[in-house]
């Protein structure tokens, strides 16, 4: 049994998370020690926690436990190294007496979009009497936010529990297969474990990556989604979107309904193909549903949806940008899918409790306001897509008269075409890199800065407290009253680190 598979593919750095234990024993690691003596210098004027992103637990001895289970899962080789197969996750599955199959699920692949379109999801499914297990990824802090019951991350004695209670069968697993079960496919054992045992009437899946071969993809999902396709990961998926769209569409089971949302041609086209292969409905966005209008609100938007039942009206939403308002149409669509809405049911659903629902959704680290006065904004973008989304919701949502950026990418990553999609709202970039082993070398990202910014335009900041300082220091040269901001971008790791400095620890 190898260790290790061939491959030492770069999916999404951002993904390889579970090291990042942001509030560990600081002394086992300086750069922790350093984001944890910056935070207290700048979390002063930071609002309060946030309920769906947990804090390290309060009792020593569970938080020991947490610890000694996340040293456990960190010996195992992480999201960065791939091996394209599900014989591992469906062995684990099959000793487990197979419990993703004890509930029905949504299944939801793409590249940017994701985890919010997750949220949704779940936040409406919750809103209509339903128990909901999510199961999303990468974390922003804590790696009980992966594994979520009834809109909420499992406390740290279930997630500590099912892997106890998992952990004889994940052994017996490993000794049988050419390689033993990585991070992300124990965890996926661990969620669909988790689901089953609550009992969870419906689930949530989010793909790690891809989704032919992706751990997720032993379940049989009566909805599949696709969120919108783009350039990442091309190393593995595929170099032009129809190439990266054969492996997405891997997700599509037989009879299923397929909710897709607006794509570029060629990855439409493929997709379309797969859903006639496996006599799948497809519900298209500008098509079967989609959104009628959008306007910019205090603290969000308000948007009139077209779903596959008629129209919604008046729907609050409490996320910034064009793109989140797609991802409701899409989450809604989706929804009344496993509803039946438009085939079995002619009846839309409940307008009130749609409206209910879409207003109390969250999404941690997308365009999330983490400081007053100045602003900081923190925002997951981590491709060249997600960076143009992001800089155009920027300027919609945000009256800033100067921008400054924190911008800290992972190894392996577009970086070149993320800077150039936030050239034009950034008036200054301050470069930093996270605590990860697999963050990109500050220097090396601030000389492409140069390039795509100018000198003068560029600050050089490797530790991301000092990073933060600077960025602030120049966004209150504008003056109280002003409207300077700041926007901490670029990875997921680098957005938690942030939101922990600035004092969001829950």
């Amino acid at each position: 049994m190898s260790e290790q598979p061939p491959h030492d593919d770069r999916t999404d750095g951002d993904d390889e998370h579970f090291d990042r234990i942001i509030d560990a024993e600081t002394e086992r690691d300086p750069d922790l020690a350093v984001i944890e003596a910056g935070s207290r210098t700048l979390r002063a004027q930071a609002g309060p926690p946030q309920a769906d992103v947990p804090a390290r637990p309060e009792d020593p001895e569970m938080d020991r436990a947490l610890r000694e289970v996340e040293t456990e899962l960190s010996t195992r080789w992480g999201e960065t190294k791939l091996e394209p197969s599900v014989s591992r996750i469906a062995a684990l599955m099959d000793v487990l007496g197979e419990p993703q199959r004890s509930y029905p699920s949504i299944h939801i692949t793409g590249t940017n979009g994701k985890t919010s379109t997750a949220r949704m999801i779940e936040a409406l499914l919750t809103a209509f009497d339903l128990r909901t297990g999510r199961y999303t990824s990468p974390h922003v802090q804590s790696i009980t936010e992966r594994i979520s019951l009834d809109g909420a991350p499992i406390s740290a004695e279930r997630f500590i529990e099912t892997y106890r209670d998992l952990k004889p069968y994940i052994e017996m697993v490993d000794s049988r297969q050419e390689y033993r079960l990585s991070f992300f496919e124990v965890l996926t054992g661990m969620a669909y474990a988790a689901f089953a045992d609550a009992p969870a009437d419906v689930a949530v899946v989010e793909v790690g990556m891809g989704g032919s071969w992706d751990a997720t993809n032993v379940i049989d999902a009566d909805v599949a989604v696709i969120t919108p396709i783009s350039l990442d990961h091309t190393d593995r998926l595929g170099n032009t979107p129809g190439e990266i769209a054969v492996e997405k569409s891997g997700i599509i089971k037989q009879d299923a309904t397929v909710v897709l949302s607006q794509q570029p041609v060629d990855a439409a086209q493929v997709i379309l193909k797969k859903a006639v292969e496996q006599n799948a409905t497809v519900a298209r966005e500008g098509m079967e549903f989609g959104v009628v209008s959008r306007q910019v609100a205090v603290g969000g938007q308000l948007l009139t949806l077209r779903g596959l039942g008629g129209e919604y009206e008046e729907i609050f939403l409490p996320l910034h940008g064009a793109h989140q308002a797609h991802n409701a149409a899409v989450a809604l669509a989706a929804v009344e899918a496993f509803f039946g809405v438009g085939s079995q049911r002619p009846e839309p659903l409940s307008g009130e409790v749609v409206r209910a629902a879409f207003a109390a959704v969250s999404s941690p680290g997308r365009l999330e306001t983490v400081r007053k006065s100045p602003t900081v904004v923190v925002d997951a973008a981590h491709n060249p897509a997600g960076a143009r989304v992001t800089a155009e919701a920027i300027g919609e949502a945000f009256d800033f008269s100067r921008l400054i950026g924190v911008v800290g990418v992972s190894e392996g990553k577009d970086a070149r075409g993320l800077l150039e999609a936030f050239e034009p709202i950034m008036a200054e970039v301050v470069i930093t890199q996270n605590t990860s082993h697999r963050a990109m070398d500050a220097d090396a990202l601030a000389a492409l800065a140069v390039e795509v910014f100018g000198e003068d335009r560029v600050q050089v900041e490797p530790r991301l407290p000092e990073a933060l300082e600077a960025a602030v220091t120049l966004a209150e040269e504008e003056g109280e009253f002003a409207g300077g901001g700041v926007l901490v971008t670029g990875s997921v790791i680098t957005v938690g680190e942030a939101r922990l400095l600035l004092g969001r620890k829950g």
